[in-house]
């Protein structure tokens, strides 16, 4: 009852004070102690309220009116219309304090002209009502974050990265135990510059923010597949919380990724540009996968469209905060795509590219990409500018039964240049004794059956320099971005189907990880009559649904399952086997839906079952009563009872 009153008395000031005294802004708490940590913003005291009135979010905050980071219309508070409200939003750790600003904004002062990417007007600044205290991270603006981990070129290695306030000397410990991390290294701190920059906006005053420091060191001596404990930072600055990771196994007969493109981020305001809240669901469900499993080693594959931040920096800073989950606990490994990289005068535009490679960096020009990963390999390609050379562009790497490569589609990749020497040479170095599986990841798609007109001129050339390359050396599988859907193919070379990867690999597009910007699918020309969108022949599945791809392989098969956001569950599934057959995207399974022309090794999904159906059930993986060995029950649904209690996967479907 006391505390009924209370209410009922706070509710009561609030309104008078609304209605009888100037604007007010207030926060609380007035110090957060690390990124995500949630700030309430309360105000009152406005006057005839209307659903056009905004608050702005500011860091630092002697920032312009019209520098914001973000904002949030009042009215989204249920209290707006009486005059005050609050809202409560978790905040990114920036390096330097906020303040937060109530603005009156009216339809006859909607600009036009003043728009964000998604040509929306941007609120008006004329009217400021209010401004609130500042914000501050306190002792936690040194402390390190956006933490993630990535392989190096030596097997018993272990990549570190984090951001901190200053260049202060910061340290990684760890161990084989929380309370015996006895082994240490040095962290070395880089950043970049505002005039490092190569154009508007990520060179301006409304794109740039100070990025902080990032550091980069590495755990060695690391035993195979043992899980070590770690944490970053010094006793002067503070230290991180204790993460773990399992060491890569040189000795491995299993892989494990999780692989997508084009994820972004979410941020919990607006913002000049459009952001990705599909991706909190991505998150959600690689976090999911990899806490299930245990003691075995994963990483995660990012290729291309990376924060999507587009030179507008605090962007990065609000994608690291969302990743770090995952990447503090398996190695996050990337390539470069036209939104960390294109800009008007990158040094290779050929004639045939000229309308292709545009601004869509948004004058980053690659050096965020740069600086904040680094990649196996030591790729580097002069930027021509002020800017620090473009690194992380193509490398390679053994994991387990899978050789993993990574191209740039947005540097030179053609014949003579020297990324394709060093894929011509990688590709035939390969110890297909050791790794049965070659994988190549790029952003730019070879195939795809969406209407992307403006890179039809790549993919010609992609097919006539690189493909040459992957059928002369039996590459198994093809990953590409770019286009923000998934679509699998069948085992293709030039643009015709065959029965075997070998010589014929299997192209899959996996650009559905958040942005939701979707192409049409290509129309069929001169379409009197229904379908418009027809699926070509070579298609054998494609969906406008987000998610991502898994990927689990052995020495005598690698299987990619596509995983959909809505439910976290398989919505499409290949195998490939080591001796070439694609078990379940070969053309004479699209025939039948019949159980008896699907192989008996394909992968059978049914109903939801409890966790223990995420492991290998032994029974249903017995071929002449020899286990496989081999963990494909942990990614797909293993057998229960009857096959007629379960479907197949499609072998060919579109979802709609």
């Amino acid at each position: 009852m006391i505390g009924n009153l209370s209410f009922v008395l706070l509710f009561f000031s609030v309104f008078v004070s609304s209605a009888n005294a100037k604007e007010a802004i207030s926060i609380s708490p007035k110090t957060l102690n690390r990124s995500g940590d949630p700030v309430v913003i309360q105000w009152s005291g406005v006057e005839s309220p209307s659903d056009l009135d905004w608050l702005g979010i500011y860091s630092p905050p002697e920032s312009p009116n019209d520098h914001l980071i973000g904002y949030k219309f009042l009215n989204v508070s249920p209290t707006w219309k009486d005059g005050f409200g609050s809202i409560s939003l978790p905040l990114t750790n920036l390096r330097s304090n906020y303040t937060f600003r109530i603005f009156r904004w009216s339809e006859s002062e909607i600009d036009l002209k003043h728009k964000d990417h998604d040509q929306n007007p941007l609120p008006g600044t004329k009217h400021l009502l209010a401004e609130s205290e500042q914000l501050t991270f306190g002792s936690g603006v040194g402390m390190p974050e956006q933490i993630h981990l990535a392989l190096t070129n030596m097997v018993n290695t272990m990549r570190v990265m984090f951001v901190a306030g200053d260049g202060e000397e910061r340290f990684v410990r760890y161990g084989e135990a929380k309370d015996m991390l006895g082994n240490s290294a040095a962290a070395r701190g880089i950043r970049y510059e505002r005039e490092h920059m190569c154009n508007s906006p990520a060179n301006t005053t409304i794109g740039w923010r100070d990025p902080g420091w990032v550091f980069d060191t590495v755990m060695k001596n690391l035993n195979n597949g043992v899980r070590y404990y770690y944490q970053v930072g010094s006793d002067s600055k503070g230290w991180s919380e204790i993460h773990s990771f399992i060491a890569r196994d040189v000795y491995a007969e299993e892989t494990i990724a999780f692989m997508f493109g084009d994820m972004g981020c979410a941020t919990p305001y607006t913002t000049f540009i459009r952001t990705q809240d599909e991706s909190i669901s991505t998150v959600k469900w690689i976090l999911r996968d990899i806490e299930a499993l245990g003691d075995k080693p994963a990483l995660v594959s990012h290729i291309g469209d990376i924060s999507y931040a587009r030179g507008y920096s605090w962007v990065w800073d609000e994608f690291f905060a969302q990743i770090e989950p995952i990447a503090s606990k398996v190695p996050y490994h990337v390539c470069i795509g036209n939104h960390e990289y294109d800009f008007p005068t990158q040094p290779w535009k050929p004639d045939w590219a000229a309308s292709t490679y545009g601004n869509d960096g948004g004058g980053e020009c690659g050096v965020p990409y740069s600086i904040k990963f680094n990649m196996p390999g030591n790729s580097s390609e002069p930027t021509g500018m002020k800017a620090p050379a473009t690194r992380n562009l193509y490398y390679s790497f053994d994991m387990g039964t899978v050789h993993f490569v990574y191209i740039s589609t947005e540097t030179n990749f053609l014949k003579g240049g020297s990324q394709y020497e060093f894929l011509k040479q990688d590709l035939e170095s390969v110890n297909r004794k050791k790794t049965p599986f070659v994988v190549v990841q790029g952003h730019r798609p070879m195939y795809t059956t969406s209407n992307e007109v403006r890179d039809t001129m790549i993919r010609q050339k992609m097919v006539e320099h690189l493909e040459p390359l992957f059928v002369q050396n039996n590459v198994t599988l093809a990953l590409w971005g770019h286009v923000h859907r998934y679509e699998r193919f069948c085992p293709v070379s030039n643009n015709t189907c065959g029965k075997s990867w070998q010589g014929n690999p299997v192209h899959l597009v996996i650009g559905m990880a958040g942005q939701d910007w979707q192409p049409i699918w290509q129309p069929r020309p001169n379409h009197p009559a229904v379908p418009i969108f027809p699926q070509p022949e070579q298609s054998m599945y494609r969906t406008g649904e987000f998610g991502y791809t898994r990927l689990v392989a052995n020495k005598e098969r690698l299987i990619v399952s596509f995983v959909g956001n809505h439910d976290g569950e398989v919505h499409d599934t290949v195998e490939m086997l080591a001796s070439g057959e694609v078990m379940s995207g070969s053309k004479e399974n699209t025939k039948s839906s019949s159980l008896k022309s699907v192989p008996a090794s394909s992968t059978l999904v049914g109903k939801s079952e409890s966790n223990i159906s995420w492991y290998v059930k032994g029974a249903s993986l017995l071929v002449a009563g020899t286990l496989l060995g081999f963990v494909i029950g942990f990614f797909t649904r293993g057998k229960k009872g009857s096959a007629s209690g379960n479907r197949w996967i499609p072998v060919k479907n579109e979802e709609t």
